[in-house]
């Protein structure tokens, strides 16, 4: 039996080597980099142990506004792209003909290039001497006045991101969740129908539960993945992100190690360890809520 214990442990050196070297060791040193006060990556100096650095986000009104962008960007398109992808998912699975067809279709915007799909939104919202756009056409021709998504806003702009990222992530919840909805027992169904049970407590009932499972990987992946967004806001409004209000925090790391006010790996590291600080903790919190409404046959 120990034998039998040693030939897993083997088998799992490899992968726990690799864990190691490209994810608990570069956590290490980050958490390590973040006290390290006025560190110079040049000289490998610092001047300092100390939490200034976390103080020093926290103040930053660049970084405070990537936060609330962050905040605003998890909480409209995880719950909106998650319940879209649900309906397209139970609408698909319920047409026969053309449904590998329509799958097709939907999954297209998640294999397209991330910048290409933020060239042809730009070409959607963005005025210019020759147009105002395809979206500012539609509203004057229902009476509305033209408004400037990219460059005007906060409110424009901001709903420019969200819908651009909810396009964006929405194919891959339907593959996953159309996979999902054809591995539910349709004994359950046909047993529901003979009782003259209703359409919506069918779902209630039913299908959601059967699928609550999927439904909370991908509410977890999608507010991991909405925290780290970065290239969605670059796409629609450029590598200055701070100038147009629309910078994100993974944004904020980035523009402390390369941006023009780069240089201060410092800042980067804790602001990077705040960025893991509060992903564990939402995490926790979906695993916590989902022991109660998450269910597993």
């Amino acid at each position: 039996m120990e034998k039998h214990h040693l030939k897993g442990w083997l088998y799992l050196l490899p992968a726990f080597l690799f864990l190691g070297a490209f994810m608990i060791y570069p956590l290490a040193d980050v958490f390590v980099y973040s006290f390290e006060e006025g560190y110079n990556s040049a000289s490998q100096t610092f001047y300092g142990v100390g939490t200034y650095n976390y103080s020093y986000v926290l103040h930053d009104p660049y970084f405070l506004q990537a936060l609330k962008n962050t905040f605003l960007l998890v909480v409209i398109t995880v719950p909106l792209s998650t319940g879209f992808a649900l309906l397209i998912s139970m609408a698909l699975s319920s047409v026969k003909p053309l449904k590998e067809l329509f799958q097709t279709i939907y999954f297209l915007p998640y294999v397209t290039n991330t910048l290409a799909v933020g060239l042809v939104f730009m070409i959607l919202f963005k005025k210019t001497a020759y147009s105002d756009g395809l979206v500012n056409l539609l509203i004057n021709w229902f009476g509305g006045n033209s408004v400037d998504f990219i460059d005007g806003p906060y409110w424009a702009k901001m709903f420019v991101l969200c819908f651009y990222t909810i396009w964006v992530v929405m194919p891959f919840k339907i593959l996953i969740l159309t996979s999902s909805l054809a591995s539910v027992n349709q004994v359950y169904y046909n047993a529901a129908r003979v009782d003259g049970t209703s359409r919506f407590r069918i779902f209630r009932k039913i299908t959601l539960p059967m699928i609550s499972p999927t439904v909370f990987y991908l509410v977890i992946t999608g507010f991991i993945g909405a925290f780290k967004a970065y290239s969605d806001a670059v796409a629609l409004f450029g590598t200055n992100l701070n100038a147009a209000e629309m910078n994100t925090i993974v944004g904020y790391i980035y523009d402390m190690l390369y941006g023009d006010s780069g240089g201060y790996p410092s800042y980067a590291s804790a602001a990077a360890i705040l960025l893991f600080a509060i992903v564990l903790t939402i995490t926790c919190i979906n695993l916590l809520v989902s022991r109660k409404h998450v269910h597993y046959s």
